[in-house]
């Protein structure tokens, strides 16, 4: 049994044991093209939160929990009319955080990291408002998949079930990954140039962007590719686990 991972951990592994951190996985349930599993985000955040969880204590000796995974994530237009699609609204994704704060909070356990494994997740509001009600309580996030640029790693970069998550995902559990049946994850950028720039921003509509629901092409992903760049996450990852546990949070400074 793993003494740091909820999904699998007993009271009696864990009873005797003192913890510096715990680790909120945090995904979506949403298609992920044809070849992929409804869950995969929440996977891949699980399972680099245990290999980052792993190093940080082999490395420094803190100790972290991995909480389980949350598979409620923010959704587009379009996404949601999918089948078994799920929305999280704001609201249920701050009480669930304030609920999971206030259970660690009294237990003394006065860190949580969220690894986030969605894109349409964002947690910095409510991360603000649980540190006004929360003062002593730490709370910090981390798209693990932006942890690392794609570009070193993957022959096209991608956005949604391409060839970053396929291969991640056949690295850690390439049970759940059926490529003959992927599509090629072609989509429809916006027409308007400003959107396309980055100057503002909306939500896309999933129906007039994807038929296949992926944004990126997933037929170069590879196993190999998947542990490089895991590994390469994950070492960066551990790192921002063991600095927040052991070391202060701001430099001194001088007023005048």
């Amino acid at each position: 049994m793993n003494a740091s991972d909820l999904l699998t951990a007993k009271y009696n592994d864990t009873k005797d044991l003192t913890y510096d951190y715990a680790v909120l996985p945090w995904g979506a349930t949403e298609p992920h093209n044809y070849h992929l599993p409804y869950l995969a985000d929440c996977y891949l955040a699980h399972d680099v939160a245990i290999d980052a969880v792993a190093k940080a204590h082999e490395r420094r000796g803190v100790r972290g929990m991995v909480l389980p995974f949350i598979p409620l994530g923010s959704q587009n237009p379009g996404q949601v009319g999918l089948p078994f699609c799920l929305h999280g609204r704001y609201e249920t994704q701050k009480a669930i955080l304030t609920d999971i704060v206030d259970s660690l909070i009294r237990q003394n356990i006065h860190k949580l990291i969220i690894v986030n494994g969605h894109g349409g997740n964002s947690f910095k509001n409510m991360i603000r408002d649980l540190a006004v009600d929360y003062p002593s309580f730490l709370i910090a996030s981390a798209d693990w998949f932006k942890i690392i640029p794609q570009k070193d790693y993957f022959d096209m970069p991608d956005d949604h079930a391409g060839e970053l998550e396929t291969s991640v995902l056949m690295h850690y559990r390439p049970e759940l990954v059926d490529l003959s049946v992927a599509g090629d994850g072609t989509y429809t950028p916006f027409r308007i140039q400003t959107l396309r720039e980055g100057v503002g921003w909306i939500p896309r509509n999933w129906s007039k962007v994807s038929q296949d629901t992926g944004i990126g092409c997933p037929h170069q992903s590879t196993a190999e590719k998947g542990k490089r760049y895991a590994a390469a996450v994950t070492d960066k990852l551990a790192t921002f686990l063991i600095e927040l546990t052991t070391e202060e949070l701001y430099s001194s400074f001088r007023l005048s």
